[in-house]
């Protein structure tokens, strides 16, 4: 299978000009043999198999463009499923878009000679480029899933590149000292274990979970960090201590789909899809953390958006095209009105605070964001 064009055209792609990963993606193969995908690629929570060998162009096709090709779903990877197989649920591991592979790069800072933790091993993507970069001995990559972690050591081996490849969870204690931290997987608060784990000088690179902001910080002589939040974004899955993610508050959907409120207003801005944006739920996580978002939008034109929590509150707007909806609410907050405070400041001031924020880290991994006037604290 003659897959090196295709490498050396993505890593065109998906790499400046001139850039010192431009090399390693060339030289790496990235063709799974299955995956998971959504019917046609359109937004679903049902996941169907797909088999290379039985259509090679498509799985060079997908294997060799720039996005993340997703082998994990709700803690079933595509190597264990049958033929014609789905799943439901969450994504849990994949193989990163190589372009978002070296962006998180850069943002370390990682040069020749330091000593790099690569977290969330996936297929063992990153972990090649960055021993084929370094050094095997320079790179040490670690995943929650032991199954993972001995897959990708047996694809590294196969392109003679032998890095630490261990079964260690990242939020807990980590096997050694790194000058680089760098995250494929979203963490919150920052494990204390990273900042412990750091040395004098050292920095990482993640992205706060269930939001696209990504923060970057150097150890500060407190054992803790400084830095901020970039100007620029990330999507990654967050943690995980098991197999799977826990459930979550999605199930009060089902609950809660059509009930009358507790308070029914009629608001001023538009009905809109949270979650087709990247500013607006990463605001919403931070000064509400926690809620889950579902929309909908028939052919008549009408639009309803709704938003839960598990403490119990919840929101739904419904109205006719950009029209002023009509808005029930519940629980012990109100969710559709902590959106509309945050869509005022937006209006009002041009742009939402958190990118470009100041990030103070304190030794425990709370996350201190400071931007003008404006503060927040995750942790």
């Amino acid at each position: 299978m003659n897959w090196q064009p295709r490498a050396a055209r993505l890593a065109a792609a998906a790499t400046s000009r001139g850039s010192r990963w431009r090399e390693p993606v060339a030289a790496t193969p990235r063709h799974l043999p299955r995956w998971w995908d959504t019917p046609a690629g359109a937004y679903s929570r049902t996941w169907e198999l797909h088999d290379g060998p039985s259509d090679v162009e498509a799985w060079m096709g997908v294997a060799y463009d720039d996005q993340t090709v997703v082998t994990q779903v709700a803690g079933v990877h595509a190597d264990h499923a049958d033929v014609g197989a789905t799943v439901d649920g969450r994504p849990t591991s994949s193989s990163t878009l190589p372009s978002l592979v070296t962006q998180m790069f850069r943002h370390a800072e990682i040069y020749d000679g330091a000593d790099v933790l690569d977290v969330a091993t996936g297929s063992g993507y990153s972990a090649a480029l960055l021993a084929q970069q370094l050094g095997d001995d320079r790179v040490t990559s670690i995943d929650v899933d032991p199954y993972l972690v001995e897959a990708a050591a047996s694809r590294l081996d196969t392109l003679g590149l032998h890095p630490k490849v261990l079964p260690v969870d990242a939020t807990g204690p980590l096997p050694g000292e790194y000058d680089r931290i760098v995250s494929m997987v979203s963490v919150k608060p920052i494990p204390a274990s990273w900042l412990a784990a750091l040395r004098p000088g050292g920095r990482f690179a993640t992205v706060i979970a269930n939001t696209s902001l990504i923060v970057t910080a150097g150890k500060s002589s407190d054992g803790g960090a400084e830095g901020c939040i970039e100007w620029d974004r990330a999507m990654f899955m967050p943690t995980r201590s098991g197999g799977d993610y826990p459930p979550g508050a999605r199930g009060m959907f089902d609950t809660l789909w059509d009930a009358e409120g507790e308070e029914v207003t009629q608001c001023r801005y538009p009905v809109l899809n949270v979650t087709y944006n990247w500013d607006l739920p990463a605001m919403l996580e931070v000064v509400c953390p926690g809620i889950e978002h579902h929309y909908e939008e028939t052919d008549d034109g009408r639009r309803t958006a709704r938003m839960v929590h598990a403490d119990g509150s919840w929101a739904r707007a419904s109205a006719q095209a950009d029209g002023p909806p009509t808005v029930h609410q519940g629980g012990p907050r109100r969710l559709w009105d902590v959106l509309d405070e945050v869509r005022h400041y937006w209006l009002q001031h041009g742009e939402l605070p958190i990118r470009g924020a100041y990030a103070r880290i304190t030794p425990d991994g709370t996350i201190c964001l400071r931007r003008g006037r404006w503060k927040a604290t995750i942790g």
